[in-house]
C-alpha cells in the first residue's frame, strides 16, 4: 500500500525509463515495447525436461526429448524465462555486474509466468555465491531472484540451503569448456549442514541467474540429492540454448559473447 501510494512521487521524481534502451515506460521497472521485442522465449513446443525445441507438441502434452530419454536427467524439468540472446545478456550485466538490483522483481515476474503450477509446498534455494564473491559484489544475484520468487508464489525462502565451499573466480569459468568447467566445479558446492535436516524429503526450487553449460547446475543438483531432497525443479531468468535460437539471433549472440566474455562467467 505505501508503494502504491508513494508510485506517482518516485515517478516525478525518478521517471521510468527501460533499463535497456532508456526509453520512457509506463512503470518502474518494466521494458519498452521494442526492447521486450527483442527477449526471447523458450517455445511452448518443447522437452518437459530440457526446453529443447520439439515437432509435433501443442503445448500442452508433456513430451521428452530423445536425449534426456535415453538418460534422464537428475532434475524434475527447468524453466527459463528468456533465451540468451544479446537482449537477455544486457540485462543480466545490468543486474548482475551494474548493480541494478532493482531489476529483480522484474526479472523474477518473467520467471514466474513462465514457471508452472507446483503442487505441494516448494522451497526456493538460490545457487550460492563463496562468501568473498559475495563480499566483493555486496549481493548474490541468485538470492534476489529466489527471494522475489518465494514472495510471488507464497514458497519459502531458504537462502543458506546451499554453500559454496572453494572460490572459482579465479578459473575464467566463462572462457572454460563444458567439460572443464564441470571438472573445475565438482566438490565446490555443498548442502549447508544447518539445513540438511530441513531439506530432507523436500521440493526445491533452484534459482539461478543464467545457466550457461549447466555445471553449476548439476554441483547444486548432487548436493541437493545428497541431502535428501525428494524433487528438484530449476528456474532462471535466461539459459544459453543455441538450438532453440533462429540462426540470425544465434549468431548476434555469439558475437556478444566474443565481446564480453565475462556476461556468461
Amino acid at each position: 500500500m505505501l508503494q502504491q501510494a508513494f508510485a506517482p512521487l518516485l515517478d516525478l521524481i525518478y521517471p521510468p525509463r527501460c533499463p535497456l534502451c532508456g526509453e520512457g515506460v509506463g512503470v518502474q521497472g518494466g521494458l519498452c515495447a521494442s526492447c521486450w521485442g527483442e527477449l526471447v522465449q523458450p517455445a511452448e513446443a518443447s522437452c518437459g525436461f530440457c526446453q529443447l525445441p520439439l515437432d509435433g507438441n501443442d503445448g500442452h502434452t508433456a513430451l521428452v526429448c530423445a536425449s534426456c530419454r535415453a538418460r534422464p536427467p537428475e532434475h524434475d524439468g527447468i524453466t527459463a524465462a528468456t533465451l540468451y540472446t544479446d537482449a537477455a545478456r544486457k540485462l543480466v550485466i545490468a543486474f548482475k555486474h551494474g548493480r541494478k538490483i532493482a531489476l529483480a522483481p522484474m526479472l523474477a515476474r518473467l520467471i514466474a509466468t513462465r514457471l508452472p503450477e507446483l503442487q505441494g509446498e516448494w522451497v526456493a534455494v538460490p545457487v550460492p555465491l563463496h562468501r568473498w564473491r559475495l563480499w566483493q559484489r555486496g549481493f548474490n544475484q541468485s538470492a534476489l531472484l529466489a527471494n522475489e520468487l518465494a514472495r510471488q508464489r507464497g514458497m519459502t525462502l531458504m537462502v543458506d540451503g546451499l554453500l559454496r565451499l572453494r572460490n572459482t573466480r579465479s578459473l575464467s569459468q566463462g572462457r572454460l569448456t563444458r567439460n572443464e568447467r564441470a571438472r573445475s566445479l565438482a566438490g565446490t558446492i555443498g548442502a549447508n549442514p544447518a539445513r540438511v535436516g530441513a531439506l530432507q524429503d523436500a521440493q526445491v526450487l533452484l534459482v539461478d541467474d543464467v545457466i550457461t553449460s549447466g555445471a553449476t547446475t548439476a554441483a547444486c543438483l548432487a548436493a541437493l540429492r545428497s541431502a535428501g531432497v525428494r524433487k528438484v525443479r530449476i528456474a532462471c531468468f535466461s539459459r544459453v540454448l543455441d538450438e532453440a535460437l533462429s540462426p540470425a539471433a544465434r549468431a548476434t549472440t555469439q558475437d556478444a559473447r566474443e565481446y564480453s566474455p565475462r556476461a556468461s562467467a
